[in-house]
C-alpha cells in the first residue's frame, strides 16, 4: 500500500451517479482486532467529509481475518480528496504492518438509484 494518491478510473461519460469504492484487506493472524479498530477509526472523520455519502466496514462471517470497506462519494474528486486527508494517510501507514498484502481495490459504477436523502450533503 502506498500513501501516494491512487490512480482512480474515470467515470463513464454518461455516468451521473456517485463514485463508489470497495476495499479488501486480510489481517495477518493475530491482527484481526487491530485491523478492525484501525478501519473503524475511519468511520467518524470520513462520514464527516462533505463529499462522503456512505462508509461501511464489514468483516467476513466465516473468515474473520477478511475485511471489506464500502464507500460512496459524490464524485471521483471527492474520493481523491479523501485519500489525501492526513487521517487517511496515517491509516494507510499503520495498517501496512497488520495485513497480508496490499489493500485490494475495486471501483464501481452504481447502477441503482441513490435515494435523494443520501445525496443531500454539503
Amino acid at each position: 500500500m502506498s500513501t501516494k494518491l491512487a490512480v482512480l478510473p474515470e467515470p463513464d461519460v454518461d455516468e451521473t451517479g456517485p463514485y463508489c469504492h470497495l476495499g479488501f484487506a486480510e489481517a495477518k493472524p493475530g491482527y484481526e482486532n487491530t485491523v478492525e479498530k484501525l478501519i473503524l477509526d475511519l468511520v467518524e472523520p470520513l462520514r464527516a467529509e462533505p463529499g462522503a455519502i456512505e462508509f461501511h466496514v464489514h468483516r467476513d462471517r466465516t473468515e474473520p481475518r477478511l475485511f471489506v470497506i464500502y464507500e460512496v462519494f459524490r464524485s471521483k474528486k471527492d474520493l481523491e480528496e479523501h485519500i489525501t486527508q492526513p487521517y487517511t494517510q496515517e491509516f494507510i501507514q499503520k495498517i501496512q504492518s497488520c495485513v497480508t498484502g496490499p489493500l485490494r481495490q475495486q471501483f464501481l459504477r452504481m447502477c441503482s438509484e441513490l435515494p435523494a436523502t443520501r445525496v443531500g450533503k454539503g
